[in-house]
């Protein structure tokens, strides 16, 4: 059977990098391809590429579509073809209406008017085709992530596409989202549509992928039949070497001091309303990774910036920082007090992305390195130059704008910067989204070094093997409750989804 899409020999280079080396690839009708590589290996380059965005004429080598040759210079060019790229980051406009969205840029019309009725029809039709039960009056703005993430699939559906380029697609998605994005994929496949699908998740690639394009270093390494391949397989070819133990914890290190203690915490969004969480109680000690887990919406990144200092209204609960009591704090109050913590969103809140790396490292911890009023800035640069090599941050130099790293080396940036500022106790929320193998065990290497060091840390994951095997001790939570507290010999999927279901009762929390 011919490609629907076939890359040959593509090169990209920009200055000083060759970001594509001599790729090729090619997409059956009706298949899901999946692309895997390491942070940097070319995969968003080769989209760019695919899609217009790099246009014709900045590449060498060519592609086809339909066994015709394609020479897309924008991205309406490549939708024109049938191809519709669903990037991480939703290109949504919150305001309008699910509807609106859906048929934004190509609305049925009537005569010069835009016919919104049948437009609202239309969009109820596709959303009940493939069994989305969201309102297409609502705004975008009332969605959860997982649902957005479902009416971008609806939209490029909706301009009848038959390739879909899905980057990270479950990046945000809770475990029953995820459920529902994969059923969808899978009735695509077989209406003949045909799927691009980028994840760093490889037990969701070998799910729903037929074959698997490896990428490293900007060039195509092999191509995998999914059915026929295994986990670290895949890995290997990723990295270029094996990597023999996924979630490296170290287990084996004594515990000290309680350095965090919460008890009978419930807090509200704000003041009079509801609280989100309820009674909420646990300790985590130095030398010690307690994982917090739960369903999308239970709570686990509300807990944390209202620790934080930077969410929520406390209406009850006692909380200890070390020996002291910590009232609801400002964050730079729990930064000079030695909590601090790494955002799960690292482009919204972590970075400014337009700054250089130097720039952001520093951001959190001036105060280290300001004399008189004025920032001293080869001492600045020292203590920024001692995190860039300490985390090996891929980068030519410190003033490089950090927008323009791979996922992985801009988390590492994120998780300098609150290093930098000497804490006793760290907050990772979702350390690991949307970064490959390799970057993710290199934060595995650095929870562990923070605990040898007599760090405690607190570790929110929707990944449960990575919560299982990073944890001491976890914690889920149920709709803003504790749902359970378990120790390693108790770590079973089947026990913690229960726990975040609310089946499970509670044990005793100072196990």
């Amino acid at each position: 059977m011919a490609p629907i899409l076939e890359a040959r020999n593509l090169t990209k280079r920009f200055p000083g990098v060759v970001a594509l080396n001599e790729v090729t690839f090619d997409l059956q009708p009706g298949e899901v391809h999946a692309l895997c590589g390491e942070n940097g290996a070319g995969k968003s380059t080769l989209i760019k590429t695919l899609s217009g965005i790099h246009p014709f004429g900045s590449y060498e080598g060519e592609f086809r579509v339909r066994g015709e040759p394609a020479r897309f210079r924008t991205l309406k060019d490549a939708e024109a073809a049938g191809l519709a790229v669903i990037y991480q980051e939703l290109a949504l406009v919150e305001e309008m209406s699910v509807a609106e969205n859906i048929f934004l840029g190509h609305e049925p019309r009537r005569g010069p008017l835009v016919d919104w009725d049948a437009a609202y029809a239309q969009a109820a039709k596709l959303l009940a085709e493939f069994q989305i039960e969201i309102d297409p009056d609502l705004k975008v703005r009332e969605l959860g992530v997982g649902q957005k993430q479902l009416i971008e699939i609806v939209k490029a559906l909706g301009k009848k596409s038959q390739v879909l380029i899905l980057d990270e697609p479950t990046a945000a998605l809770a475990e029953s989202e995820v459920a529902i994005l994969l059923r969808i994929l899978r009735d695509l496949r077989t209406s003949g549509v045909a799927c691009i699908y980028i994840s760093h998740k490889l037990g969701e690639v070998k799910a729903i992928a037929d074959r698997i394009t490896v990428l490293r270093d900007g060039s195509s390494i092999t191509t995998l039949v999914a059915a026929q391949v295994e986990i670290p397989d895949i890995i290997r070819h990723m990295v270029g070497r094996e990597i023999k133990e996924l979630f490296p914890r170290d287990r084996t290190q004594p515990v000290g001091e309680t350095l965090l203690k919460v008890n009978n915490l419930s807090v509200a969004p704000s003041a009079g309303e509801p609280a989100r969480l309820k009674d909420v109680t646990f300790e985590v000690r130095a030398g010690e990774v307690l994982g917090i887990g739960g369903l999308m919406g239970a709570g686990r990144s509300e807990l944390l910036l209202h620790l934080f200092g930077a969410w929520g209204a406390r209406q009850s609960g006692d909380v200890r920082l070390g020996s002291e009591s910590d009232p609801a704090p400002e964050p730079r109050d729990s930064i000079h007090r030695g909590l601090v913590m790494v955002t799960d969103d690292r482009k919204r809140y972590g970075l400014l992305l337009e700054q250089p790396i130097g720039f952001n490292l520093s951001l959190s911890s001036l105060e280290k390195v300001t004399q008189g009023g004025l920032v001293d800035e080869v001492q600045e640069a020292r203590l920024n130059q001692k995190f860039f090599d300490a985390l090996r941050v891929k980068a030519p130099g410190l003033d490089v704008a950090v927008g323009g790293l791979s996922g992985g080396n801009q988390q590492k940036v994120v998780i300098g910067k609150a290093l930098m500022t000497e804490p006793r106790v760290v907050f990772l929320d979702e350390p690991t989204r949307g970064i490959d193998v390799g970057a993710k065990l290199e934060v595995y290497q650095l929870i562990n070094r923070l605990t040898a060091d007599g760090k405690a840390v607190v570790l929110v994951s929707s990944e449960l093997p990575e919560l299982m095997g990073m944890s001491d001790r976890i914690l889920m939570l149920h709709e803003g409750q504790v749902g359970g507290m378990f120790l390693p010999s108790e770590f079973t999927q089947e026990a913690l989804l229960a726990a975040a279901m609310g089946s499970k009762p509670k044990t005793d929390l100072c196990n």
